[in-house]
């Protein structure tokens, strides 16, 4: 990382392109998987054997399922794949040739990079009897996005699974962020590209979860009634982080924690600390967002498992201080797969027939509680720097 870094301040201080000023700050946490991957080169004498054979096919899952759905007919994935992997220049719009030299990743196992509309193959008839033909490959978040039809730049989706995903639509060019979002390609259909930046936080669905092992409740759905059964939460904060701390604090060796319990605290309390948690960090997001980008938010959607919870969806409407809108139907990755396909097999003609088909379920509307709830995250702020560098070697 040191070479990356030093390279691209150089080569950025230079040409004063902003993929250098990226590529000079830019952290891989384990959730991105090119360092994995130059371990197995490194490591496993198999795959050096396959890459020296001219053998040896690198992808993401979106190219593992189309590789098995084509018998190994086809090796290729999309752009709003290749961006994801940490690998893919996204100003360029091809493998950086410049990182794989650095950590030693042969280009010949990457798969070819096609529109995210485009005729990939089609299955083989021995799968369902007849050929299907495979219109669109898409990234989880970026299908997510075109599900929600944030079509138009300042479009922002907020996707609560097992992590956060916030991403803004900004427009037909990347976005250099110093904070840790990134810049990642939407969709590229045609001639027209779309990017996104992202920031994520990676402990939503996980913290829950985790609460609900410890019996704090035997269903998720009882939370938001436990939330709401308490003032406040007593004090007590919690830091979600089993996987660190991503943008914009950027710390890999973060703890997750609980600090301000006493006596008093219940079952309760915790909970709605937890849920809590989840709504700060996406203000974290949020505010980074707008910070960086400087383009005025137009609207805000949210998917996910996690926007099933009412306080939690309050709540951030509140910190965000805008309005947010939760479709009726919550899979939006699935849904936006579907809605590129259809496009380009043309059972619909146009991006503006699918905003049409559009459902919203419920409305959250600020209700102007953010004086109250500034004592409570300074306190949480605080909790989180006491969480920070944990793990770091002494």
């Amino acid at each position: 990382m040191k070479a990356l870094h030093g390279s691209s301040k150089v080569l950025h201080f230079i040409t004063r392109r902003k993929q250098f000023l990226v590529a000079s700050i830019i952290t891989f946490s384990t959730q991105h998987v090119t360092f994995r991957l130059a371990w197995a080169l490194q490591n496993l004498k198999k795959v050096q054997e396959a890459v020296e054979e001219g053998n040896c096919c690198f992808g993401t899952i979106d190219t593992w399922l189309l590789y098995r759905l084509t018998k190994g007919a086809v090796h290729a994935t999309d752009y709003s794949n290749a961006s994801a992997t940490g690998i893919f220049d996204s100003y360029q719009m091809c493998w950086s040739g410049m990182l794989c030299s650095l950590i030693s990743l042969p280009l010949s196992i990457f798969p070819t990079v096609e529109n995210t509309s485009h005729k990939f193959g089609s299955t083989d008839t021995s799968i369902f009897g007849v050929p299907i033909p495979i219109m669109s490959l898409v990234a989880d978040q970026q299908a997510a996005m075109f599900g929600e039809c944030c079509f138009d730049t300042g479009d922002v989706k907020i996707t609560m699974g097992t992590g956060t995903f916030i991403n803004i639509n900004t427009g037909n060019k990347p976005h250099t962020s110093i904070s840790g979002l990134y810049p990642v390609v939407g969709w590229k259909i045609g001639q027209e590209v779309v990017y996104l930046a992202e920031g994520n936080a990676a402990d939503t669905g996980t913290a829950i979860k985790w609460a609900q092992g410890l019996d704090l409740f035997s269903d998720p759905a009882e939370t938001e009634a436990m939330a709401n059964s308490v003032p406040d939460a007593d004090g007590v904060c919690f830091v979600p982080s089993f996987s660190g701390l991503q943008a914009p604090l950027n710390d890999p060796h973060a703890c997750a924690s609980f600090m301000g319990l006493k006596p008093s605290t219940t079952k309760s309390h915790l909970v709605r600390a937890i849920l809590e948690s989840i709504a700060f960090r996406n203000k974290q997001l949020y505010e980074i967002m707008s910070e960086e980008t400087h383009i005025p938010v137009t609207n805000i959607w949210a998917d996910g498992g996690v926007c099933n919870n009412n306080f939690v969806m309050q709540l951030t409407a509140d910190l965000f201080s805008r309005k947010i809108n939760r479709p009726r139907h919550f899979d939006m990755s699935s849904l936006g797969a579907a809605f590129i396909a259809g496009l380009g097999i043309g059972f619909w003609s146009s991006k503006e027939e699918l905003k049409c088909l559009g459902c919203t379920e419920k409305v959250f509307y600020p209700q102007n509680v953010w004086k109250n709830y500034k004592p409570v995250i300074d306190r949480w702020e605080k909790a989180l720097t006491r969480s920070m560098h944990w793990y770091s070697k002494p």
